[in-house]
């Protein structure tokens, strides 16, 4: 009998399939306020959950925060919340934001605390402002319209040559993804024994059809899962 699917092993969870602990339990989300205030950033670290540096603030009122660290900022400086003064790593609303001024950390909607763009190194643009809506262009280049009362980071994501680092070996692969709670390797289906999975054979290609039943038992739950239609879409 071939070994259980990865599907399979992964939703038993077991240790090998467990993240770390202490690995995604750091928020780095702004403060949800309207109120105005000003910190002074007291430390720079690293994070397992997170790719760029995080730094740790104080505010006038004595309480602290994590955020995503931008780059070129140093321990002693100064950010604000909501005051409009363009400085690096402040939070301003995209409205008060000019153009062509990388920023990062972006909400989706007004006081989520940032959703949009905050890996190591990255950055987005605002391209346009509009009476209620500002066009922002993100790392992909695509372009999505948000709310002038959504708020946003100044700056560029810190630690932007983390993929330059050459890995060299499978192993210091296999741990870094690790840390992060990622599967690696990862192989296909039909790549696989016919004992191990149920698109495998010698031939490259599935030999049946993808779709799956929503109640199919879990050593056949795999390809399509209850999908309402596949294939090109007829225009």
């Amino acid at each position: 009998m071939g070994k259980k699917l990865k599907m399979q092993r992964r939703g038993k969870g077991s240790n090998v399939y467990t993240k770390l602990p202490n690995t995604y339990d750091l928020n780095v989300n702004y403060k949800n306020t309207k109120a105005s205030i000003s910190g002074n950033v007291v430390s720079l670290f690293n994070h397992t959950g997170h790719t760029g540096i995080v730094m740790q603030v104080i505010y006038d009122d004595f309480s602290k925060d994590t955020l995503i660290a931008p780059e070129g900022i140093k321990i002693g400086d100064t950010i604000h919340i909501n005051k409009g003064i363009p400085s690096l790593g402040s939070v301003m609303n995209l409205s008060d934001i000019p153009e062509g001024i990388p920023i990062y950390n972006i909400e989706s909607s007004p006081g989520d605390g940032g959703k949009y763009v905050r890996s190591a190194g990255a950055a987005a643009y605002i391209i346009m402002h509009g009476d209620n809506f500002t066009k922002v262009q993100l790392p992909s280049k695509s372009i999505i319209t948000l709310s002038n009362n959504c708020r946003a980071q100044l700056g560029v994501i810190s630690s932007g040559g983390r993929k330059e680092q050459v890995i060299v070996k499978a192993g210091k692969n296999f741990y870094i993804k690790h840390a992060t709670n990622k599967l690696w390797p990862t192989y296909r289906g039909v790549k696989s024994n016919p004992v191990d999975h149920p698109f495998g054979g010698k031939q490259h290609h599935k030999g049946k059809g993808s779709m799956t039943s929503r109640n199919a038992p879990p050593g056949r739950k795999v390809g399509h899962i209850a999908a309402k239609r596949v294939g090109r879409k007829k225009r």
